[in-house]
């Protein structure tokens, strides 16, 4: 699908699809970074629907209280968990996915929501840049750290527990260089300080573009992940709010910047309308539910195609290539032995518990773009 147009784009804002609501009596939800915006706006439909457990996760303790004081002031929901995470930390994510493990149970639906979009070439202390960190790996990490509690989830409950994952429109202006997709380790030579700024020189940081790159991968690793979860009882898929006001391009500068926040005043969705494709994400169309495995999700709540790259061949190889090696064009299993470096490779660096995930919850894939 090629970029939408800014008439597609207005339509859209001014008609925000309706909101949908079921009963969560007895489910437990899960989501990060809900102190604003449209998480914030998530978390409260997700409140008034009632769930037995709602836990969101915040990077600031203090901002976590505020907001879940507020949320339960608008909607009369008392029971809200407020738990830390820091996705610039990978130690607080391992942290944030143990207390999950021994204190959370069932999990029914999770949204990692939390991203950043940088003005300035910034590195997290485990050497990637941020928003490589934050809004790819670190959300991919929690992800597979949580998946066997759905699968589980699913067992005991004979129900089908989501994820649904944030992308954005901005994502249909991203294309890889294929050079560096063929590099021997293509995701550290995209993401990591050890090779990012021979990719990108801090002169030239471009942080909408990086933004971009990260939101396409957030869209590569929900197809990539649904493939592997194609026989089990749990469904992933990603979603696009909107031009939604928030505070995420607060920094823009420059001309971008004084774009943005004309565009903002005169063709902007609130954050509440921005949500709403997340809370359809999560629990709607439960009569068609299988057709929203591995979906991506527009901001009018349909499942709709994604930029015309993505889904090209070259698209298909650097997502295949990012999760795991690839040889002459041919995926190899997740629980190969010939496994290289890559995002699942990176993970395990970061939490070995990864390796038995993908063991014990995902199922072998062989790439149909050979």
């Amino acid at each position: 699908m090629p970029q939408p147009s800014p008439f597609k784009m207005f339509k859209e804002i001014l008609n925000p699809p309706p909101l949908v609501s079921v009963d969560l009596s007895g489910k437990t939800v899960v989501l990060v970074g809900a102190n604003s915006g449209i998480g914030f706006e998530a978390a409260k439909h997700f409140a008034r629907m009632g769930p037995q457990r709602l836990i969101l996760g915040f990077r600031s303790a203090e901002r976590g209280e505020e907001a879940v004081a507020s949320i339960s002031k608008d909607t009369g929901y008392t029971t809200i968990e407020s738990w830390t995470i820091d996705l610039a930390s990978f130690a607080s994510v391992n942290a944030f996915a143990e207390r999950f493990k021994k204190e959370g149970g069932r999990l029914d639906i999770f949204v990692p929501n939390a991203a950043v979009l940088s003005v300035s070439l910034d590195f997290i202390d485990d050497g990637w840049e941020t928003m490589y960190a934050v809004n790819h790996i670190s959300n991919t990490l929690l992800v597979l750290l949580l998946l066997p509690a759905m699968l589980e989830t699913a067992r005991v409950h004979n129900t089908t527990p989501r994820v649904v994952l944030v992308t954005s429109g901005y994502h249909y202006g991203a294309k890889l260089d294929s050079k560096l997709i063929d590099a021997p380790n293509a995701l550290r030579t995209y993401g990591h300080r050890d090779h990012f700024t021979q990719r990108i020189p801090k002169k030239s940081f471009d942080g909408s573009q990086v933004y971009a790159e990260t939101k396409l991968l957030v869209i590569f690793f929900t197809r990539a992940l649904n493939d592997r979860l194609r026989h089990k009882p749990i469904i992933v898929n990603t979603v696009d709010p909107g031009f939604v006001k928030s505070g995420l391009r607060r920094n823009l500068g420059g001309i971008l910047g004084f774009v943005i926040r004309m565009m903002e005043k005169l063709m902007v969705r609130t954050a509440e309308e921005g949500s709403r494709p997340m809370i359809w994400a999560a629990v709607g169309a439960e009569e068609k539910k299988d057709e929203l495995r591995g979906a991506f999700i527009s901001s009018v709540s349909q499942v709709e195609e994604t930029s015309d790259y993505s889904n090209s061949r070259e698209g298909f190889i650097a997502q295949n290539k990012l999760w795991v090696n690839l040889n002459a064009h041919i995926l190899t299993s997740i629980n190969s032995a010939s496994l290289k470096e890559n995002l699942v490779e990176e993970l395990m660096q970061i939490n070995p518990g990864i390796q038995q995930t993908s063991q014990e919850c995902l199922t072998p894939y062989n790439n149909p773009t050979d």
